[in-house]
């Protein structure tokens, strides 16, 4: 826009031309304004860091020479007189503030290292920057600058050895000081390498005897292994044979129950069943006896008296159809039946013993009551002929 300016962050604008309250010019920064063309005229100051270098040649208070070198950083003051003093001197030329700061300092750090010694300059850089900042600071707000920062770079005797020699002491004695490090360096690396050293044949040493043990360990587990085979087969043998020991008593006790179930207990029942039976037909037997007994017998006797003709008949039934030859004529067949007579009175009498009954009844009407003959088991088969029944064996289980 025609007639408004503005200045830079780092600049501040000078409009001379009006009226600058005290000023010869009105100075703008931060901000524009509106300056009348062909009436005022605008310029601009720098206000951004700058920097002056200084190499100057000084004698100490012992009277020895020193070049000094040192960097300056400053800058025109921020405030209106600060900015008012640099732009009356430095507007047409601002080269001209680093060539000025560099001179007014050069002049105090002559001032300020003639009064110190070599030493004090070496040891004491800071109170010598301090000291010449000090110096200068009004020399400096008068021309409009501001210094920020001061810094000695360097401090050199011009080569009269005199910095070396103060070193030298000191150097020797840094010197000794590495050389007896690096001795003990040295020592102290060899130490560790013998150490080194000595902890390598440790290792080698123990590594061996482990070796040694875990072999003997590897021996031992491999004999245990080969030795195992054997001992565990012998073992194995062992327990099948007990195995088989105690199945075969087991099977010893199994068979010995089957033959307790199968024979043993058959046979038992079979020997109570014939003795119940035997038992019971012997009671039998002796109540028939008491009951004969207590009748005299004698409806008994005459029952088997009945029975006789009958059983002749049966006899001769017998012989008739036998093929028997009777020698001697009638002579021999009548000896042959006064035998059959004889034999059929020794049956009955035989009756009459297994009966009991050893004498003849003594009388009939005692009043005893008289017994049916099919009331009577006969002790004969049917067709038998003086022969009692044979008795039937008892036919046993076999064990299994």
């Amino acid at each position: 826009m025609l007639g408004w300016h503005v200045p830079r962050p780092d600049q501040a604008m000078l409009v001379s031309g009006g009226k600058g309250h005290g000023l010869p010019f009105k100075i703008v920064v931060g901000h524009g304004s509106f300056v009348l063309p062909f009436r005022s005229r605008v310029s601009y100051l720098t206000l951004s860091m700058q920097e002056a270098e200084v190499a100057e040649e000084c004698v100490t208070k012992q009277g020895i020479a020193v070049n000094v070198k040192a960097v300056i950083a400053f800058k025109v003051g921020a405030d209106s007189e600060s900015i008012a003093n640099a732009g009356q001197r430095f507007l047409g030329d601002e080269s001209k503030m680093s060539m000025l700061t560099g001179r007014i300092f050069a002049g105090h750090l002559r001032s300020i290292i003639g009064s110190m010694t070599v030493e004090e300059i070496i040891r004491e850089r800071q109170r010598l920057a301090e000291e010449a900042l000090d110096a200068s600071k009004m020399e400096m707000s008068k021309i409009g600058l501001v210094v920020d920062a001061l810094q000695i770079e360097s401090i050199d005797d011009l080569g009269s050895g005199y910095i070396k020699a103060l070193a030298a002491p000191h150097v020797a004695e840094v010197q000794r000081a590495a050389r007896v490090a690096q001795a003990q360096a040295d020592q102290a690396s060899a130490e560790a390498e013998q150490q080194s050293q000595r902890n390598q044949s440790e290792f080698e040493r123990q590594t061996a005897v482990a070796r040694a043990g875990y072999q003997g360990e590897i021996d031992r587990a491999q004999s245990t292994a080969a030795q195992a085979g054997p001992l565990a087969q012998a073992k194995a043998a062992q327990e099948v044979l007990e195995v088989q020991t105690a199945l075969a008593q087991r099977n010893a006790e199994l068979r010995q129950e089957q033959l307790v179930a199968e024979v043993i207990r058959p046979a038992q029942a079979d020997a109570q069943r014939i003795k119940i039976l035997a038992d019971a037909e012997a009671d039998r037997l002796r109540r028939i006896g008491e009951a004969g007994a207590a009748n005299d017998r004698v409806a008994l006797d005459l029952q088997l008296i009945a029975q006789l003709p009958e059983m002749l008949r049966a006899v001769a039934d017998s012989l008739q159809n036998a093929n028997l030859t009777v020698l001697g004529g009638s002579a021999g067949l009548g000896s042959f039946v006064a035998g059959l007579a004889s034999q059929s009175a020794n049956v009955f009498e035989a009756l009459r013993a297994s009966l009991g009954q050893t004498a003849p009844p003594t009388g009939k009407g005692d009043g005893a009551p008289s017994i049916p003959v099919d009331e009577l088991d006969s002790p004969f088969e049917p067709g038998a002929v003086g022969r009692p029944p044979e008795p039937q064996p008892v036919e046993r289980a076999r064990p299994a």
